[in-house]
């Protein structure tokens, strides 16, 4: 049988495609801010702290990588709750999970933003009388975040299609969305043709823009 493009249909529910694409972009910024966070205190205890504290970190990083990030979100949205005899929104379980996943990545990231600190730079911190605190805060940290520009740039766009697998957990975001249109209107072809273009769209429009701010703030380290 013949199968006759009806893109009307689908445009009557597009709303639910546009608030999606809001929803994936802050839930993508939500897990990088967390995420950054998780990876810039776990690399400095990283570069800093014990033997003991390194296996601890390594475990974790090695833990996150090795599985696929659709089994962490069914852990995180079934299994925590269950064990521990609370509950929480999809939406919050799916940021919490995306956050660990991209902290578990920028913990190496910033790890080598923080080795690539000249040490010339570090003595001269602490020539000036600052504290191992005051240098890491004002010398270390600003360096290494400069230096980690593009990897973060990578990530977010990375985070941002990541997104895609909350609609196994009913988080109301872009693919989400499409798979409501298409449950609704059995137009597959039609949503499908186009959620492949705003996923596209969209995520060189950040990779552009974010390209632009590399430009004024990384530091390009020699090759």
């Amino acid at each position: 049988m013949d199968y006759h493009f009806n893109f009307t249909i689908v445009w009557r529910h597009a709303w639910r495609l546009w608030w999606g694409l809001g929803l994936s972009l802050q839930i993508a910024l939500a897990s990088l801010g967390i995420g950054m966070l998780i990876g810039v205190v776990l690399a400095v205890a990283y570069t800093d702290g014990r033997r003991i504290t390194r296996m601890a970190i390594a475990g974790y990083v090695e833990f996150i990588r090795n599985t696929p990030l659709l089994l962490l979100v069914y852990l995180v949205f079934y299994g925590i709750p269950s064990v521990g005899g609370f509950a929480y929104d999809a939406t919050t379980s799916f940021i919490g999970t995306l956050a660990l996943y991209a902290g578990a990545q920028l913990v190496e990231v910033f790890r080598a933003g923080l080795d690539a600190v000249p040490p010339g730079v570090v003595d001269a911190g602490r020539a000036i009388g600052l504290t191992p605190m005051r240098n890491l805060i004002h010398v270390r940290l600003p360096t290494a975040f400069r230096v980690s520009l593009p990897a973060l740039s990578n990530a977010y766009v990375s985070l941002f299609k990541d997104t895609a697998l909350g609609s196994v957990i009913a988080v109301p975001e872009l693919t989400h969305g499409a798979q409501w249109i298409n449950f609704n209107t059995f137009r597959i072809l039609e949503i499908y043709a186009l959620l492949t273009p705003i996923y596209l769209v969209t995520g060189w429009i950040i990779l552009a823009a974010l390209r632009l701010v590399e430009r004024r703030y990384a530091i390009v380290r020699p090759n």
